[in-house]
């Protein structure tokens, strides 16, 4: 029997993520966390046992006091049933299956705990993307996976739902950040840990004209008038509770007790058979 495909070479990304971690870029983690402490606030109840499911634990320092600081691997770390929340910060786009962790998260509430989950979606990067597929097909004649494949939003909702969460929910924001040039965002992606960890990339460095046509490309197609360029990240957001008899409930289709075009003043038109 053949071994299981892999996404990701986790020894080639942790490696990565303990390169970024002497000279770190973690803006985006921080808004994440920032995005995190804000959702908090308006949930009307407070949380003592949390767990933060992070490649970088130094940014979630004093989030949560007593938080459990959770490694991102293949098999969680995490005690069934032990917290009232969990956050899973930015690292579904690397594991092999995104399904399985967010299981994972479940499995470790409570009922009515919180799973908070943050992740880059589908329109992370498309600047870069473009101009770098572009540019190795020119030099090289090919192309090869350089940019981890992420989810679009409604296929993250559809997983969440998956996980037999309560009251799931998925939504998304988008961060542009304006460089001086494509090779300043590459350095800035190394910084944060997210450079090509792919299993199946070329195992090979990437050729400095590849490098240098793709800066290009991307100053020609997206360059500002001011001559910066911008990259797009697309955060996913997923929120659902572990379920419990105290929360909410669908009504029993046929139960109610009020017509909705009564509600809206309206007319009815039945449907034909």
């Amino acid at each position: 029997m053949s071994d299981t495909l892999r996404l990701t070479d986790r020894t080639a990304l942790l490696r990565h993520r303990d390169r970024a971690a002497r000279d770190p870029a973690l803006f985006l983690h921080e808004a994440v966390r920032d995005e995190a402490q804000d959702r908090l606030q308006m949930v009307n109840r407070s949380f003592t046992d949390a767990a933060i499911v992070t490649p970088f634990p130094q940014v979630w320092d004093g989030f949560a006091p007593g938080a459990r600081i959770v490694p991102d691997a293949p098999v969680l770390d995490l005690v069934e049933g032990a917290h009232d929340l969990v956050i899973h910060a930015m690292a579904l786009h690397w594991a092999d299956d995104p399904v399985g962790q967010l299981i994972q998260c479940r499995r470790a509430l409570r009922p009515d705990g919180l799973l908070l989950a943050f992740t880059p979606g589908g329109r992370t990067l498309t600047e870069l993307r473009a101009a770098l597929g572009q540019a190795e097909v020119e030099v090289t004649g090919g192309l090869s996976p350089r940019v981890a494949p992420m989810a679009e939003i409604r296929d993250l909702g559809a997983l969440l739902q998956r996980t037999g969460l309560a009251l799931p929910v998925a939504d998304a924001w988008t961060l542009t950040v304006e460089y001086g040039s494509a090779l300043n965002l590459m350095r800035d992606l190394r910084a944060m840990g997210e450079t090509n960890a792919l299993d199946g990339r070329l195992r090979r460095f990437t050729r400095r004209s590849v490098l240098l046509r793709a800066a290009e490309l991307y100053a020609q197609g997206f360059a500002t008038p001011q001559g910066r360029v911008p990259a797009t990240f697309e955060i996913i957001a997923l929120t659902g509770w572990a379920p419990d008899a105290s929360q909410p409930q669908p009504l029993r289709p046929g139960s109610a007790a009020a017509r909705l075009a009564d509600a809206l003043n309206t007319h009815e038109t039945p449907l034909g058979d």
